[in-house]
């Protein structure tokens, strides 16, 4: 493993408790480096509020790590799932939204997440664009 992955890979694995395997993720930077390629790194953040809270920025300052390391960035806003009240990880469901009050949230997070984020290098992708063109029978 040359130095130039031993550095990623510090970088990468500092701070955090849980990774895709090791051995894979070295052979994905490898890749990445020998094609001059990047890793494409993407999160989601349903906008059910207007805000982005604290606990947000420590996957958002990992994401603007692999940005530092010269790789994508996608910022996926979860409008669809917000709209619809998704549970994900919690013990009851969260109220629907309106596709308005979704939005305006998200307007909000767009200016906030450039706040640790490089704009140049985040792509904003918006779940809708693939979740509402789905059938019932498709989810």
């Amino acid at each position: 493993m040359n130095e130039e992955i031993k550095r990623a890979l510090e970088l990468i694995k500092r701070g955090t408790v849980d990774l895709i395997e090791e051995e894979e993720l070295i052979k994905k930077l490898e890749k990445s480096y020998k094609e001059g390629r990047p890793l494409r790194i993407k999160a989601g953040f349903d906008p059910t509020a207007p805000d982005l809270h604290l606990g947000h920025t420590v996957l958002l300052r990992k994401m603007k790590q692999f940005q530092d390391l010269g790789h994508e960035v996608y910022f996926l806003i979860g409008d669809f799932t917000a709209m619809i009240g998704d549970p994900t990880g919690r013990s009851e469901t969260r109220p629907p939204l309106t596709k308005e009050q979704v939005l305006e949230n998200a307007k909000t997070y767009k200016e906030q997440v450039f706040k640790i984020l490089d704009p140049k290098k985040t792509k904003i992708v918006f779940n809708s664009q693939w979740l509402s063109k789905m059938t019932a029978e498709d989810m």
